[in-house]
């Protein structure tokens, strides 16, 4: 996997959206939601970062993170357990200068001087709210060749149904479209209501370490705190900021129901290679027995990760590690995380439950793919 890109270092938010998955995350935060049977959000940017030999990564944590900070460990399992550079976390408070933050300015401000310290030419900055196997080598060739200060990723799709029923007084999250002229960003909008598709930036950003530095400490000192809305958007005049279109599949959660929508996509060979096909996802492994299926277990268009025991019927499903069903009970449209046990004659459909739920005998539990029902971690019904 060794495989060092010496021009980049990476940046990673992973609080980024978490009230808009307020159920999920209870206990934990958006980078490390389950996703896609046995892997984590935050997965799947490691990995790619990983995977295009950028290997100095630094996760700035603003609250709620013990789970993240347990599935990520030292980062052994995508190679960053490294003397120098590899993973970095940051929680509040690991230094005088690292607070809670409310926006990228204040998080990027606490980390100034280990900033100054680097070597590399270039810095990822990126959410966690999306799935998608990038390729960055292919993102810092496009900015080079632009002569761009700072390029943004984007992918032409519609705003999300989440993302357009934000309350303005409710969150303080976020979304970006871009407006463009031969690739050149001439406006970014900030939570705009416009329908139809739309160049939705993947708040990906690729930007000179010094530039960076520099417009941070003046930012900073100005009492900034949107790295988009309070830097980029009012420069654009006079720094050259460019858009990088994305064509690949992506994955992106911004409500409950697209946390749904996008696992159940994944029972679709298309998408699945689409996500997986180019390169690895790696993710914290778990010593587990194979999946058992049991006597006239039935089991059709679902997606099974390892250690299951199966004796009822599973019909479109995502199963996560460890998760047992009984016999004569009926599970479909659902994903159920680690650990669950539904027990024999129940009967789900559009149904996601957090780790470790009990589901008793007989029950009956029922949603619809615009409203699936969740059922909070550890609870027994």
């Amino acid at each position: 996997m060794v495989n060092s890109n010496q021009d980049a270092l990476a940046i990673i938010f992973p609080n980024s959206y978490d009230n808009e998955v307020s159920s999920l995350v209870n206990e934990r935060i958006m980078a490390s939601i389950p996703f896609a049977s046995r892997y984590r959000i935050i997965d799947f940017l490691l990995s790619s970062f990983v995977n295009c030999g950028i290997d100095n990564i630094s996760v700035i944590v603003r609250k709620n993170y013990r789970s993240l900070m347990r599935h990520l460990g030292n980062g052994r399992e995508w190679d960053l357990a490294r003397k120098n550079g590899g993973l970095n976390i940051v929680p509040p408070f690991a230094e005088k200068t690292v607070k809670v933050y409310n926006g990228r300015v204040e998080a990027l401000a606490s980390i100034i001087e280990f900033l100054k310290g680097q070597k590399e030419k270039y810095v990822f900055i990126s959410d966690a709210n999306i799935a998608a196997n990038y390729d960055f080598n292919a993102m810092i060739e496009a900015h080079e060749a632009s002569g761009a200060d700072v390029t943004i990723a984007y992918k032409e799709e519609p705003i999300p149904y989440g993302f357009m029923n934000l309350q303005p007084t409710m969150t303080t999250d976020l979304y970006y479209t871009l407006s463009l002229e031969d690739s050149r960003v001439t406006e970014i909008q900030t939570n705009p209501k416009e329908y139809g598709p739309q160049n939705l930036s993947l708040n990906i950003y690729l930007i000179g370490r010094e530039l960076l530095i520099k417009e941070i400490e003046r930012a900073y000192a100005s009492g900034y705190v949107y790295f988009e809305r309070d830097i980029l958007s009012p420069q654009l005049n006079s720094l050259k900021v460019f858009g990088y279109k994305y064509e690949g599949y992506v994955s992106r959660i911004s409500d409950m129901v697209s946390y749904f929508t996008e696992n159940m996509k994944l029972l679709d060979d298309k998408n699945l290679n689409a996500l997986f096909g180019r390169a690895p996802i790696y993710t914290k492994i778990r010593d587990d027995n194979p999946t058992r299926y049991i006597g006239k277990s039935r089991v059709k268009n679902t997606m099974v990760a390892d250690g299951c025991v199966i004796e009822g019927e599973v019909e479109n499903c995502i199963l996560f590690r460890g998760v047992k069903i009984g016999k004569g009970a009926v599970v479909r449209n659902s994903i159920i995380m680690q650990d669950t046990t539904i027990m024999g004659n129940a009967d789900i459909d559009y149904v996601i439950t957090d780790k470790e739920v009990t589901i008793g005998s007989g029950k009956e539990l029922k949603g619809n793919a615009s409203f699936p029902v969740f059922v909070p971690a550890y609870k027994s019904i």
